[in-house]
């Protein structure tokens, strides 16, 4: 293959990657899956275990009931980090208010992106003349609006909150995409007790893929025997989060352990429990903290059976993270060492996230 050739391939290959799932009325099993890296490092740390602990803005993300556990009137955080080498940014900013002593309004915004991605449909002319001028970028982009309301029920220690999504999609100038779905979630509280279920995209979630092909990117897909993009619709199907933890209290030390378990009802995948159509996940967090100012965290997930090196059977592989958080007077600094999710290639990152928590200014 000669190196036109090569360069022509490399952008097909990130047009098709970003594009094959949206395929006429289908739900695969991966669909908007930047939805599922997560927000905040206090909840990274911990592998995302946090669905019945979470009492923070980021619940706005993970179970908006947890909203009603605001500290103070208005709580704001902000998180960026990078994966794969930094090629991919994930950036997120979440806010939320209380209502009243019952309610609480939270918003979220979360974008991923891959920027300046080589468009090389252009490097060569009809006469086969190589130009590499012609050469452009483009960037492939998830947005996600979240509005979050949560509300305490008349049930002691209940609370029941959900999320309105609006997600649009847009790779460079080739296609875009508008998708809207909801999410409903409760949690529970009692003598140190905490109880969680997030059910994601519980009516499905629908985007609307369109397409813009130039007659020139139409030809290339041709030319190298790849199915043309078609308008349609891509569907993500429900699943259900369940958590359970419990806080010990021993003088200023605290320490909470929380499990999660992830039902998908999409068919087998590779997870601990794998059943058709019932696959479960669960992963595991711990939090330790000294006077609620200093905190250390850590979490397994991810959790995959694999082929071994030698011999045939598969051994189980899981994911390890750990972070430490500071809090003091309303500003709180967490930072988590985790990875996107692929054991394989364990690009770790660095991920960094701030919370403000403030109280009306008195009358």
């Amino acid at each position: 293959m000669h190196l036109p050739s090569i360069y022509r391939f490399i952008t097909l290959v990130a047009i098709i990657l970003v594009t094959s799932s949206a395929v006429i009325a289908q739900a695969p099993k991966y669909s908007n899956e930047f939805l599922a890296i997560g927000v905040g490092a206090r909840s990274l740390a911990m592998s995302k275990a946090t669905v019945a602990s979470v009492d923070d803005v980021t619940s706005g993300y993970w179970n908006p009931s947890g909203l009603t556990g605001l500290k103070k009137d208005f709580s704001a955080s902000l998180m960026h980090s990078e994966y794969f080498a930094g090629i991919a940014k994930f950036d997120y900013v979440g806010f939320a208010i209380k209502v009243d002593e019952d309610a609480t309004l939270g918003l979220s915004y979360i974008r991923f992106a891959v920027d300046d991605i080589p468009n090389t449909i252009e490097l060569v002319d009809n006469n086969g003349n190589v130009n590499y001028d012609r050469i452009t970028t483009f960037s492939a982009v998830d947005n996600a609006f979240l509005i979050s309301y949560a509300r305490k029920s008349k049930v002691e220690g209940l609370s029941l909150g959900g999320n309105a999504k609006i997600i649009y999609r847009k790779i460079g100038d080739f296609a875009d995409a508008w998708g809207f779905g909801l999410d409903a979630s409760a949690k529970y509280q009692k003598d140190g007790w905490r109880f969680g279920a997030m059910a994601r995209d519980v009516t499905s979630t629908f985007n609307a893929w369109s397409f813009s092909l130039s007659d020139r990117t139409i030809e290339v897909f041709e030319q190298t025997g790849n199915e043309i993009p078609e308008n349609g619709l891509e569907i993500t199907l429900p699943r259900l989060i369940l958590g359970v933890g419990k806080e010990f209290e021993i003088k200023k030390f605290a320490v909470l352990p929380e499990a999660n378990f992830d039902l998908t009802f999409d068919g087998q995948r590779n997870t601990l429990i794998q059943g058709d159509p019932l696959s479960i996940d669960p992963y595991f967090g711990l939090e330790m903290s000294y006077a609620r100012i200093v905190y250390l965290r850590g979490g397994m997930g991810n959790f995959q059976k694999i082929q071994a090196e030698v011999g045939s059977h598969k051994v189980t592989t899981f994911q390890p993270n750990i972070g430490v958080g500071l809090s003091f007077k309303g500003v709180t600094i967490d930072y988590a060492l985790t990875d996107i999710g692929d054991q394989s290639v364990a690009l770790y990152s660095n991920v960094f996230s701030l919370k403000l928590d403030l109280n009306k200014p008195p009358r």
